[in-house]
């Protein structure tokens, strides 16, 4: 099963992200709060897909995006995003983003992104 690196400042929100891929059937790889953990993780766990929140402290999804594509030009990363980020969202495709989820999530819809990036 594809390995998940979890990206979100909320508690909650990795929690949410967490169980949907899990009954979904991927593996989780890691949980990262900020963006420059999440490139720090990315570098050590080497998943094979990541969800990434846009807004974020110390580093955003938009700023560990094009860190990640730097590291890793295949990386395939999914933005989550809120109602309301939608030109975030085009910052983030034009970066390299695979795809995106928007908040609140509905299950099948999450699960039926990341298969889609990651290719099962």
């Amino acid at each position: 099963m594809p390995k998940v690196l979890i990206v979100d400042d909320a508690a909650f929100m990795r929690k949410l992200l967490r169980n949907i891929l899990f009954t979904g059937g991927f593996d989780i790889a890691g949980e990262a709060e900020n963006g420059k953990q999440a490139v720090e993780m990315y570098r050590q766990l080497k998943p094979d897909v990541v969800t990434m929140d846009i807004v974020m402290p110390e580093m955003n999804g938009i700023e560990a995006l094009k860190e990640i594509k730097r590291m890793d030009p295949s990386a395939k990363i999914v933005m989550c995003t809120a109602v309301g980020q939608e030109q975030m969202v085009k910052t983030a495709i034009k970066l390299g983003a695979k795809g995106y989820i928007v908040k609140p999530f509905q299950a099948p819809k999450v699960i039926e992104e990341l298969k889609r990036v990651a290719g099962i």
